[in-house]
């Protein structure tokens, strides 16, 4: 059912209580030459920002089969046909001299894992040359979610969560903070999800925190089953999310602003669990 998201009645019952009780002090009272009036009226504004940030609609999810939907509401940023080039190594491996290692990325082993589209761990990406697409290959699409959007996450595909695991920059307890729509926030603060979907492949959902998102908010866990359009988490103001699923599977379906398409120039808008991102090879 539609309404506000877990965690939102509080701030917009609060704020809108603050500012009915200084309208009421106000007229009943001392308005202190409007001052209690002008306090009440931001209170509502507030609760009223609250309840637009924490709206939770509901929505018709689409029952075409063997499509993914989108798991966040905003505009696609970017679609590519990446492959795997390294990952995080093993316990045993870091004290290789072979490990590579950034400021804020933290180490990485310059080699993918045996099975890439497995997920098993935190991989690096880059772009496919046209020409020299492979097996193993995988499509990103990334969403941008600006404030005004819905910060509900939902499930692209009915399955089970087989891992989750929080990520931030090398020696940092938080962070960073890139703001959201620039290329680079994809090493922000982030919860990496993989879903073994019911057709027995795995997709992976990346929550992105951003420059004023800094609460990634899980509702599910591993072995937790989700369905198609299911919620399954929120990210807190604007933020953005990450979707890799098998090239070999799927072909995209939506328009990128790095796509040049005159209609889209922020790139296609889609909503979660109602936009179809991904359609199956046939």
């Amino acid at each position: 059912m539609g309404g506000l998201a877990r965690g939102g009645h509080a701030p917009v019952l609060i704020t809108f209580m603050m500012g009915s009780s200084a309208i009421i002090i106000g007229i009943l009272i001392d308005s202190l030459n409007g001052l209690i009036h002008l306090f009440g009226v931001l209170c509502w504004m507030m609760a009223a920002f609250f309840a637009n940030f924490w709206r939770d609609p509901d929505r018709k999810i689409p029952k075409d089969e063997g499509i993914l939907v989108s798991p966040a509401d905003g505009h696609v940023m970017f679609v590519r046909r990446e492959r795997a080039t390294g990952r995080r190594p093993s316990s045993g491996e870091m004290g290789s001299d072979r490990i590579e290692s950034d400021k804020l990325t933290g180490p990485w082993y310059p080699e993918p894992i045996e099975q890439p589209l497995s997920f098993a761990t935190e991989q690096r990406f880059e772009s496919v040359p046209a020409g020299e697409e492979s097996e193993n290959d995988v499509y990103r699409v990334a969403i941008f979610m600006s404030p005004l959007d819905v910060h509900v996450n939902r499930s692209p595909c009915s399955g089970v969560i087989e891992r989750m695991e929080h990520r931030t920059g090398q020696g940092r307890r938080r962070g960073p903070f890139l703001p959201a729509m620039k290329k680079e926030s994809e090493h922000n603060e982030r919860v990496r999800t993989v879903i073994l979907a019911e057709g027995a492949y795995r997709i992976e959902v990346c929550q992105i925190s951003g420059a004023l998102a800094r609460t990634i908010v899980p509702w599910t866990g591993i072995d937790d089953k989700l369905r198609r359009g299911q919620r399954y988490g929120m990210i807190r103001l604007g933020s953005r999310v990450d979707v890799r699923v098998p090239a070999k599977l799927f072909t995209p379906s939506v328009e990128s602003a790095e796509s040049g398409n005159p209609e889209y120039p922020k790139g296609q808008f889609v909503q979660a669990g109602s936009s179809i991102l991904f359609n199956p090879v046939m």
